[in-house]
């Protein structure tokens, strides 16, 4: 496996040329963020992520995690690897200061956890999911919970696990069964959950289990379901953890990929009951849990973007050593990165890869306006991009990472095939991301039906129009015309997709289930041809003012290659949603 090489001129690209950094810098409690300390966060972050936790990716993943008398055993450089990120202040990176953060911004954020999740991606998901759990209690926890759990949470001192499946609940959480049964202040809470990424450990003092479960007398279904609170270790009255609480990990699963992170299985309630602290309101729980879910599925969408671009540089890298085959105008071989087929592979990594990370932080600077901006009307219209966004992040880069990763393979050949190179780990490592969070087919439901459909295309047309100005932008210049008009062919598509599901949605919902994910990955292509050809226009705007920076040539390189050979999926998606289910009927036929 190559060394990890941060992508630091391409975040910074997206950041301060792309989206802007007086795009967040201006907003309520981020006023703090400059391009110098922008420069200075990334490069330290880039050097903890190459240095202290990319060198245990590889090795971590074939040392794995054992479950011995009941204490789940990560691989030995993890520890050390993650206590430099915590002494660094790195796990509340975007946390209130009042809570022990550093309050920069989601963009910056979302940049940095791009980074743990390349450099490993095993690891990443422990803090990935914390943060995602003080995220939850600092909005529904109460006063005396946030004063108990929220600041070592967000220092990293202490991780957070989100507790959903059950053997029979899993995509439907409406079956949950684990019982929470009041007992003065607190429940006891019985019960058992399946599937608990970093649910048992050592490399933290405590574990916070957030749980969804149900009281005694919770009616059936969704609204019988409750959030609580249930750690590892109960804090003594200064705060450390102090008697052990009834919460077991039984088993750890044997995966495809990312084996160096413990997936658990918890028994709750084998000696009496667990003591769990009740979050937010009763029936409500998966309310709630939402928080963290969504908190989660960005990040999953960023982490799926980190494997995707750890994938291409080690691609790139052996396709520059390799020598094999012979070019016509060459007697001699060459290194195969100069056979056409093998740079259309590499070009497509990069592009897909660029494209998502552009889109996944622009959700990101949405995320900081949705909380941070300076007016009711800003804030609502942010958090409708934000929620538009964030099932398409999760998605596409998770999907897309997929593909990447095992075009990599093909780039090494033979080599790719087996394990010694490290290629097929960063597909095993993928796989799991579009099953993260809500399986990706939920992800295009959501998408379709809540987050267009609902409004009747409203916040899609927002972010259309504006689809819609970068493509006139290239009118005037010759040299991006061409790029701009494949754009304007794939989002009317996008736009005759739309409304055809608006049309038909009320007397054929079967035929919308069936359109989602064709309609999601138009949706995702055209938006990343939109960003694509944003930064082209850009890079070109720079070159025209004198500049000899290198990257700007390769951008626009990059984006016309995702006009030429991406963009055009656009319209291959467009028969799978105006067909609807027609196609599919003929499952019914098929004899097993």
């Amino acid at each position: 496996m190559t060394p990890y090489d941060p992508p630091q001129r391409d975040l910074r690209f997206v950041i301060e040329e792309l989206i802007g950094l007086d795009q967040v810098s201006g907003l309520d409690g981020l006023e703090t963020i400059t391009p110098d300390l922008l420069e200075a966060v990334l490069e330290e972050a880039g050097r903890l992520a190459a240095d202290a936790w990319a060198p245990h990716n590889l090795s971590g993943d074939r040392e794995g995690c054992q479950l011995r008398d009941g204490q789940v055993h990560t691989p030995a450089a993890f520890a050390e690897a993650y206590q430099a990120f915590v002494s660094g202040g790195w796990n509340g990176i975007t946390a209130p200061t009042d809570w022990g953060g550093q309050a920069l911004p989601e963009l910056l954020g979302s940049a940095v956890t791009e980074l743990w999740n390349a450099a490993n991606p095993a690891l990443a998901l422990c803090p990935l999911l914390t943060a995602s759990a003080t995220e939850l209690l600092a909005r529904h926890g109460d006063e005396t919970l946030r004063g108990r759990y929220l600041e070592k949470m967000v220092t990293g001192e202490w991780t957070g696990t989100m507790n959903l499946t059950e053997p029979q609940a899993g995509s439907d959480l409406s079956t949950v069964r684990s019982l929470a049964t009041p007992e003065g202040d607190h429940y006891r809470l019985q019960g058992q959950k399946i599937y608990i990424t970093w649910g048992e450990h050592a490399l933290a003092d405590n574990i916070i289990h957030l749980v969804l479960a149900r009281t005694p007398d919770a009616p059936p279904g969704n609204r019988g379901i409750s959030l609580f609170l249930v750690p590892k270790y109960l804090p003594d009255d200064n705060g450390q953890p102090g008697e052990r609480n009834d919460v077991h990990c039984v088993s750890i699963e044997h995966k495809l990929g990312i084996h160096a992170c413990p997936t658990c299985t918890l028994s709750y309630g084998e000696n009496g009951g667990a003591i769990a602290y009740r979050v937010g309101e009763t029936g409500r729980g998966l309310n709630h849990m939402f928080t963290m879910m969504n908190e989660a599925r960005h990040k999953i969408g960023v982490q799926a973007i980190g494997i995707a671009d750890r994938a291409w540089q080690q691609a790139r890298a052996f396709a520059a050593e390799r020598i094999q085959g012979r070019l016509p105008d060459h007697t001699e071989p060459v290194a195969i990165l100069e056979h056409p087929d093998v740079r259309r592979m590499l070009m497509g990594m990069r592009a897909q890869t660029e494209a998502m990370r552009a889109l996944a932080l622009v959700n990101a600077a949405a995320m900081d306006c949705a909380r941070h901006g300076t007016d009711p009307g800003m804030r609502e219209a942010a958090q409708r991009r934000v929620d538009l966004l964030t099932p398409l992040v999760k998605a596409i880069a998770s999907d897309w990472a997929i593909e990447v990763a095992s075009t990599g393979i093909q780039v090494h050949g033979g080599m790719g095939y087996v394990e010694e190179t490290g290629a097929a780990q960063f597909l095993r490592d993928a796989r799991i991301a579009p099953i993260y969070e809500g399986t990706n087919g939920i992800q295009a439901q959501d998408f379709t039906l809540r987050k267009v459909l609902k409004d009747r295309g409203a916040a899609l047309q927002e972010l259309l129009a504006e689809v819609a100005e970068t493509v006139t932008a290239t009118e005037t210049d010759s040299r991006l015309a061409d790029l701009g008009t494949a754009l304007r062919g794939a989002l009317n598509g996008l736009q005759a997709s739309t409304e055809h599901l608006l049309n038909t949605n009320e007397h054929d919902p079967r035929g919308t289930l069936a359109a989602a994910t064709p309609f999601m990955h138009q949706a995702g292509i055209v938006l990343g041809g939109w960003l694509m050809l944003r930064a082209a226009l850009t890079a070109q705007a720079r070159i025209d003012d004198g500049s000899s920076d290198p990257f700007y040539p390769a951008k626009l390189a990059t984006a016309r290659f995702y006009a030429v050979h991406v963009l055009p999926r656009a319209e291959a998606c467009r028969p799978g949603v105006t067909d609807g289910d027609a196609a599919l009927n003929g499952l019914d036929d098929v004899t097993v």
